[in-house]
């Protein structure tokens, strides 16, 4: 039987797959014109799974050569000549199994110096192959670093401008792939800090003008829609015989991911191997909460990418925390894109990439504001004061709790500290009672006017949390107005409110208000 992979490239005869036939035939479309792009997205986004597909489709027609960087080493980055000969000896071991003659004819190139020579023996390849040739070069971000490498990328630009005016025969096209932009490379070698000062006025006047300026625009979408995530649930259910809802799995699975591959893959392999087959809201609930406690690359980098990026923590703390509306720039929200931790909405605004994401930016950030400074977040050494005889959470307890801890802890913290921080210490505080139960997520979709409605599920319960900043009563009554709706859209009769006000005169009060047929509990903090 077939099994879900999130590791190395997805094999059609061994793995489900999504069906991504409609991405193949854009990328297909671009290499019959002949174009030079670059597939650049974030990690485990399925770029290397592409590359093998479109190697596998295309064999009949172009020679396809899939090379990686990434086992070069240092040796072949001395100098031009031993670079050339390992980029020779890299192709010759692919087209060996494509065209044998070709390959014995790459073998008896020799004695390569310089680029110039190895731009004359690209072009004496070319023109001796049967077909044309299609270079594809995976992991470029591990040679991004290297000024030789960005020198052989202007041998192919150059040879491409050529090509244009009959004056030169190359590859058809060049692919690469990796997570940063080849426009990007003189900022992402200088940012490691591993250059001479010599190196670094070099890598100026070598990429002053981009050595990759050829490159058509990549817009093929690479994240799964719901109809893709459809064909690979579909495959799946007819060997196993579920019985799962297809369409509400691939919607509840596309709200959790927005389509992130790697996500996608990884919670169908919890449910099919850890979870006994649960292909059901709450299964997918229960693969999150496994997701985000397991350790892996793909959260590594988010996190390390978060802390060493000042003005990337800001952006994410802002939309994140703070619930603010933030209009994407093109240069200042570049980097966030290209990790693939933020994403730009149909709105024009910056959003989190995915509910996964933001969960587990959640637990980061509430971690690090329970452990800093001396404030006492909460005793939990019972929560048996949270917890009713049914196993329900007794949300108007946790609430005044929090009220409490507001009024007692940081009463005379500043306004300015209080309004940043205020989500972030109610996340501390909620996290440690649900914690290994229940399971909480941040609904983005109603953002309004700094408002952010946290969900929390329970005991196979869900309760609608509401964090607003008061503004003045007008809008207090529309926020309820907005909760109300909100509960109806998720078939809720009670809801809750936690109402930041800060004003010196506020009284601590707590209340019950009708709105409609609809029941909120509100405290002001």
């Amino acid at each position: 039987m077939k099994r879900f992979n999130i590791t190395t490239t997805c094999i059609k005869e061994e793995h489900y797959m999504v069906d991504i036939s409609g991405k193949l035939e854009k990328i297909v479309n671009l290499i019959d014109m002949g174009k030079y792009f670059t597939i650049n997205r974030a990690r485990q986004y399925g770029k290397t799974t592409t590359m093998s597909r479109l190697f596998m489709t295309l064999q009949d027609k172009y020679i396809m050569i899939p090379g990686s960087l990434e086992d070069f080493g240092e040796e072949p980055y001395m100098s031009e000549g031993k670079f050339a000969m390992a980029f020779l000896f890299m192709i010759r071991n692919i087209v060996k199994f494509q065209d044998r003659e070709l390959a014995n004819y790459i073998e008896k190139i020799s004695n390569i110096t310089s680029f110039q020579e190895l731009s004359a023996r690209i072009t004496d390849i070319c023109m001796e192959s049967k077909k044309e040739i299609v270079l594809m070069i995976d992991e470029v971000d591990k040679a991004s670093s290297n000024i030789i490498f960005l020198d052989f990328l202007a041998i192919l630009r150059d040879k491409y401008n050529k090509r244009k005016n009959k004056l030169d025969i190359t590859f058809k096209s060049v692919i690469l792939a990796g997570v940063h932009d080849i426009k990007n490379l003189k900022v992402h070698i200088k940012e490691r800090r591993m250059i001479t000062e010599a190196e670094a006025k070099l890598i100026d006047k070598t990429t002053y003008n981009s050595p990759w300026n050829v490159a058509e625009k990549f817009n093929v979408d690479m994240n799964f829609n719901k109809e893709e995530i459809s064909t690979m649930l579909i495959e799946y259910e007819e060997d196993y015989k579920t019985g799962m809802n297809i369409t509400q799995i691939n919607e509840e699975i596309y709200d959790y991911t927005s389509g992130y591959p790697f996500l996608v893959s990884n919670i169908c392999k919890v449910i099919d191997e850890e979870l006994g087959r649960n292909w059901s809201k709450q299964g997918i609930q229960e693969a999150v909460k496994i997701i985000l406690n397991e350790k892996g690359t793909l959260f590594d980098d988010l996190i390390k990418n978060i802390e060493h990026d000042k003005e990337l923590y800001n952006t994410v703390y802002s939309i994140a925390i703070e619930g603010q509306e933030l209009t994407y720039d093109v240069y200042a929200d570049e980097k966030g894109l290209m990790y693939g931790i933020l994403k730009k909405g149909n709105n024009g605004k910056l959003a989190i990439h995915n509910k996964i994401f933001e969960i587990l930016i959640y637990n980061y950030l509430s971690v690090k504001k329970e452990r800093e400074g001396n404030k006492k977040i909460i005793n939990y050494e019972s929560r048996s004061q949270f917890i009713d005889e049914e196993g329900n959470l007794r949300i108007v307890n946790i609430l005044e709790k929090f009220q409490e801890l507001m009024s007692e802890e940081y009463r005379k913290e500043t306004k300015g500290f209080v309004e940043k921080e205020g989500r972030l210490i109610f996340l501390a505080f909620i996290k440690p009672i649900i914690n290994g139960t229940g399971f909480y997520y941040v609904e983005t979709e109603t953002r309004t006017n700094k408002r952010i409605d946290i969900v929390i599920t329970y005991n196979k319960k869900e309760y609608i949390i509401e964090l607003k900043k008061y503004y003045d009563k007008p809008r207090e009554e529309k926020g309820y107005k907005q909760l109300a709706d909100y509960m109806r859209i998720k078939n809720k009769d009670k809801g809750y409110m936690v109402m930041f006000k800060f004003r010196e005169d506020k009284k601590y009060t707590s209340k019950w208000i009708d709105v409609g047929d609809k029941r909120i509990f509100e405290v002001v903090v």
